[in-house]
């Protein structure tokens, strides 16, 4: 069990329980998902462009990615329908406990000029989504060995009911917020 996990259980959860008045530990939030993305608009020009975002991914999270089509024709992009528009990697279990510990105590604190991720990232119903401008605050990915800088994105599912809880939640994991 990952210490992440471990801190959950051990100090997480009593905490969230006291604050929001859980009568049962099972109505604690906790985390469902990780969701790492990256979106490839380069890839209608460029074939290999869809390998190598495959290959970052699963050096980052350490599982194979799978290619995400077009499901729209969109003229004004140039895109059709099941065109591959991008890589995605769903984590779950130990893997996730991991990624996300190697992301608030690894990744995050790499990025230049760092001061915390925004506040406010939060869809409404729990769920936390993060952007990173480069692929290269993850230690795995070596500078000489990338074609060129892609972004990605991370979402975080939890089972909180509001964004109060979910933020709590992953403060209370270690995730750095500015505000």
């Amino acid at each position: 069990m990952s210490q992440l996990k471990q801190r959950y259980t051990a100090e997480v959860i009593p905490a969230l329980k006291s604050e929001f008045g859980y009568t049962n530990a099972m109505q604690v939030p906790r985390l469902q998902k990780i969701v790492v993305n990256i979106g490839l608009g380069e890839a209608l020009t460029n074939a290999k462009a869809i390998d190598a975002a495959v290959g970052d991914l699963a050096l980052i999270t350490g599982q194979r990615a799978i290619v995400t089509k077009a499901k729209k024709s969109i003229a004004t992009f140039k895109v059709r329908e099941g065109n591959p528009i991008g890589a995605k990697v769903t984590l779950r279990g130990e893997r996730m406990w991991d990624f996300l510990e190697r992301l608030t105590r690894v990744a995050l604190p790499r990025i230049r000029d760092f001061r915390g991720v925004s506040g406010k990232s939060f869809d409404g119903r729990g769920n936390y989504t993060l952007g990173m401008k480069e692929q290269l605050s993850f230690p795995e990915v070596e500078f000489d060995k990338i074609d060129r800088l892609r972004g990605l994105e991370v979402t975080i599912v939890t089972t909180a009911k509001s964004d109060e809880e979910s933020k709590k939640l992953l403060s209370l994991l270690g995730m750095p917020f500015a505000n």
